[in-house]
């Protein structure tokens, strides 16, 4: 089968904007067939440039009828998540989400159930699954050569702009819905399993911009075998992005660990030897789009799945409740038996980041 997978990309800010669409010159089994937005200001030049139609939200299920799209990326604000899933996989579409898959479990549990009663393929994109850096930090941890795991530390930060979507609470705005995700979701690659209790905290200095959610939050998860996992994630700090990951034997740090632009460094040391290893730039989405796509072509189950967004979102609530309740929180874990390995790592030359067109970068 030749064909090339059709897809509506659905909402165009800032991470449509710069990543998803730019990737389908990468994505060799992937085209770009229509664009779905709720600001007409992005209609007619986004258009042009792309060369594809533009269409309005409400006008979803006829932009996937008349473009004869076979999947949509969802990349609209974190809330609108679980009705632009249910909309398209009701039209028989398959479906390729941004993180978090919802802000909340009953959401996720939805949108579950729609593309299963619906046959389509749901699969949730975490890019840095397929990011030849991030695997190479997994074969190590599975490699034995850092002894037996036994903690996970990691800071990821950066000063998001007053009025800026992620600051917004009604959108499903918050430091762990955008960016604490990354840390939980590597903690969980990484030791390959499931955190069975969480404590957070969050913090807040009052700025404006940050009257609807808090300034950055804490947490230390516990996983099996009494190993633990702690991170801090910042909407007002300098810009910051790595994880340590400790053994008994030795210890590895990815530097640059969650970004999409730039170099990313992974330093070992095993003893009194230390090893660097570089990882040059490429394009972290277009790898997205070739896999799903491949996975429609070839009738197989993609993964990330929806338990893996599901997961996430689980231990994301459970750190905000644990956070107003000031005590920890146990979780029951949601079942997995496939995770991110070498196998799934593909490489694609960067993409030169375009002009935007009314959307902010939120630094």
């Amino acid at each position: 089968m030749n064909k090339k997978i059709r897809y509506a990309v659905v909402g165009l800010g800032h991470i449509s904007q710069t990543a998803v669409l730019p990737a389908f010159m990468h994505a060799e089994n992937s085209e770009l067939a229509a664009l779905v937005t709720g600001n007409p200001e992005k209609d007619r030049e986004l258009s042009e440039r792309y060369g594809v139609k533009a269409y309005t939200y409400d006008d979803l299920e006829s932009a996937l009828d008349k473009e004869k799209v076979d999947a949509v990326y969802i990349a609209t604000p974190n809330i609108l998540h679980r009705e632009h899933t249910q909309r398209a996989a009701q039209a028989g579409v398959h479906v390729l989400c941004e993180k978090p898959m919802a802000t909340t479990q009953e959401d996720c549990e939805v949108i579950m159930r729609a593309t299963k009663r619906n046959n389509v393929k749901l699969m949730i994109a975490y890019r840095l699954h397929f990011n030849d850096a991030n695997l190479h930090a997994v074969r190590t941890a599975q490699s034995g050569e850092l002894g037996e795991l036994r903690f996970f530390g990691s800071l990821f930060g950066l000063r998001v702009k007053e009025g800026n979507i992620r600051t917004r609470k009604d959108l499903g705005g918050g430091t762990l819905f955008d960016i604490g995700i990354y840390c939980i979701n590597a903690a969980r690659y990484l030791f390959r399993d499931e955190p069975i209790e969480v404590i957070g905290l969050t913090a807040n200095n009052g700025e404006k911009r940050f009257a609807e959610i808090e300034e950055m939050t804490g947490a230390i998860m516990r996983f099996p075998h009494e190993r633990l996992a702690m991170f801090t994630c910042s909407f007002g700090s300098t810009d910051v992005s790595h994880y340590d990951l400790v053994g008994t034997k030795g210890q590895l740090r990815l530097e640059n660990a969650y970004e999409y632009q730039g170099e990313l460094k992974c330093v070992t040391t095993i003893g009194s030897k230390t090893t660097e290893k570089t990882f040059k730039p490429g394009d972290q989405f277009a790898p997205e789009l070739i896999y799903f796509s491949d996975c429609i072509i070839h009738d197989s189950a993609p993964e990330p799945s929806g338990n893996e967004g599901l997961a996430d979102v689980r231990v994301i609530n459970a750190i905000y409740e644990s956070a107003e309740i000031g005590r920890a929180v146990r979780i029951e874990p949601v079942p997995k038996k496939r995770r991110p390995d070498e196998t799934m790592q593909i490489k694609r030359p960067p993409v030169k980041e375009p002009e935007l067109v009314a959307a902010a970068s939120p630094r």
